[in-house]
């Protein structure tokens, strides 16, 4: 390598392209490299270009690609990568304990948007290090799951593999990838079996997480971590380290209260000068306001910088576009695309989606067979039963319902602060139970028998027949047993309450009361029900029901109601509606 080349620096080259507009961040990054350029000219600070070279030119000239579209092609690093390695590996700093010049950083924090290489770059950085770095260097790759601790091993192990000189000269088994290949235990030096370097995974999961010693551990996907109950074993492994190299990779989430949010408050705090921790390097690519996201497609760079070279735009414009119409997809995409947490504190369904006025007679449904749902989780709170018919000409649902309510929590004085644990949510039931929206259940508990008997009544006045019922096992048997006995056993349909029962019932129910193809009969209860509802999403995108954020008092049970309604039918739609076109005339709406 040329003098030239060896001094060129890409973090002022980045900064230059920052400075001068071509290069659009975020008030974070722009944070970082303006303190990284600094530090460049310090002389306080030891730059050691050649370092941080040789494991750019190692990726570039040795590393290439696994997954499609660029399979098989070599690694191009792209400046901002180029930056971040440089950070890492050039900029040292005196250290009276050992004597000598070591990294100033060695923890990274790396918080970039979905599907911007972050597995690769981690991967091909701690090759480099394996390779270019001392003799003995393990590796530990970190994760909540083995599954996703593997997508870092196997991005690693395939890199190897594809590099003919590395090939030959490592191994892999079952319990790591190591050195010294099948032909060279003979050999001697950093490149054959004496190097006891290594490359391991491992999961939250494993009971066994410490006493290892390693020089390399990475983390990936931090936002689902509750604590740090698997950040710490690692961190202690580096403990006896030199210069070790501490990664955290990751995009937003929505664990509310998390390890990532206390990791980017830190961040913040240091960014911002509040806090001095000088050996946290931050590379946090996100936007500078949620606005921006949907005036400004150049903004979208801050939290995408691989965007139209690794990134598709036409990937990131549909998302967007869809995220204007859900309000959970909007969630997902903010988070994962644009790295602006999100949490359970928005309601799900914005008030014009929920309202709808229209009425219809429930005697213009005699006859017909409906889906059926109900919520019925505790037994001393509010309970909702619902039965949807669907045109099946049409598509649109008509929705009955009641709900079911304790005594003692219908009778609790509303305002009298002594009745306020029976009647946090401070609603009139008695009025409620006045206009047949509510049935009020002598006693503490809600009668199972009185929710049995509301379906039955469906059958009694309307001859309206259930074909499922969906439910939810907990607390759930005696009405079970009772549905069983009017209904028999075949009509009962079990709906977990969870991401994957839910998911696809919340988008159905969200679009339905989007484009007005549900009429719950203007019932007031409904409409509080729904405006009450929040979601949580997990990483692949998934959501489930959950109360707004801090409104713990408020209720959704008639939301679930419909949801298990809408999942059982999701499973039987088909059959469903050959029988409803047996007995609803296709002129009828």
């Amino acid at each position: 390598m040329s003098d030239s080349q060896q001094e060129h620096s890409w973090i002022r080259e980045y900064w230059q392209g920052i400075e001068s507009g071509e290069i659009i961040v975020g008030y974070y990054v722009r944070e970082q490299v303006s303190r990284l350029v600094s530090e460049l000219n310090n002389p306080a600070y030891k730059i050691d270009l050649h370092e941080s070279q040789k494991r750019i030119n190692f990726i570039e000239k040795e590393c290439r690609h696994s997954e499609a579209p660029f399979a098989g092609k070599p690694f191009k690093l792209l400046l901002f990568q180029k930056a971040i390695i440089e950070a890492i590996f050039a900029i040292k700093r005196w250290n009276d304990e050992l004597g000598r010049y070591i990294r100033k950083y060695q923890e990274i924090i790396l918080v970039l948007g979905r599907k911007n290489g972050k597995t690769p770059l981690a991967s091909a950085i701690s090759l480099s290090e394996w390779v270019c770095g001392e003799m003995g260097t393990k590796i530990l790759y970190g994760s909540n799951d083995y599954d996703q601790a593997d997508l870092l091993y196997m991005a690693t192990d395939a890199m190897r593999e594809a590099a003919p000189k590395l090939a030959r000269c490592t191994r892999r088994n079952q319990k790591g990838i190591f050195w010294g290949g099948r032909k060279q235990k003979s050999h001697i030096g950093k490149f054959s079996a004496q190097n006891k370097g290594s490359i391991r995974k491992l999961s939250a999961r494993t009971s066994a997480k410490e006493g290892k010693n390693i020089k390399v551990g990475i983390v990936d996907e931090v936002h689902e971590m509750k604590d740090n109950t698997l950040v710490m074993p690692i961190k202690q492994a580096l403990s006896t380290q030199d210069e070790p190299i501490y990664i955290e990779i990751t995009t937003e989430g929505f664990t509310d209260n998390g390890y990532l949010d206390e990791r980017l408050m830190t961040a913040r705090q240091v960014l911002e000068g509040e806090v001095e921790k000088d050996n946290l390097l931050i590379f946090w690519y996100t936007q500078d306001s949620e606005e921006e996201i949907w005036r400004d497609e150049k903004s979208w760079y801050k939290s995408n910088p691989t965007l139209g070279e690794v990134k598709k735009w036409s990937f990131l414009r549909g998302m967007v576009e869809d995220a204007r119409l859900s309000a959970s997809t909007k969630a997902f995409v903010l988070a994962k695309d644009f790295n602006i947490k999100q949490n359970s504190a928005a309601a799900w369904l914005s008030a014009d989606v929920i309202d709808n006025q229209e009425t219809f007679d429930p005697k213009e449904l005699e006859g017909q067979f409906y889906i059926g749902g109900f919520d019925y989780a505790e037994t001393t709170d509010l309970c909702a039963a619902k039965a949807v018919f669907v045109n099946p000409w049409t598509l649109k649902k008509r929705c009955l319902g009641m709900y079911f309510i304790p005594e003692v929590k219908a009778d609790a004085i509303i305002m009298d602060d002594n009745a306020n644990h029976l009647n946090p949510e401070q609603k009139n039931y008695r009025a409620w139970a006045a206009k047949g929206l509510v049935t009020i259940c002598p006693g503490t508990e809600v009668d199972p028998a009185m929710v049995s008997q509301w379906y039955i009544s469906l059958l009694r006045d309307l001859q309206a027949r259930p074909y499922k019922i969906g439910f939810d096992n907990w607390h759930a048997k005696q009405l079970k047993d009772n549905l069983t006995a009017a209904f028999g056993p075949e009509v009962l349909e079990r709906v977990s309450m969870d991401f994957l029962s839910l998911n696809g019932a919340m988008a159905s129910l969200e679009s339905d009361l989007t484009y007005k193809k549900l009429n719950y009969n203007n019932n007031e209860m409904d409409r509080w029900c729904l405006s009450n509802t929040a979601f949580k999403l997990n990483n692949m995108g998934l959501k489930m029901p959950v109360k707004i954020w801090n409104q713990a008092k408020n209720r959704i049970d008639g939301t679930l109601g419909m949801l298990t309604a809408y999942a059982a039918y999701s499973r039987f739609s088909s059959t469903y509606l050959s029988l409803q076109k047996s007995v609803v005339p296709e002129q009828r709406g």
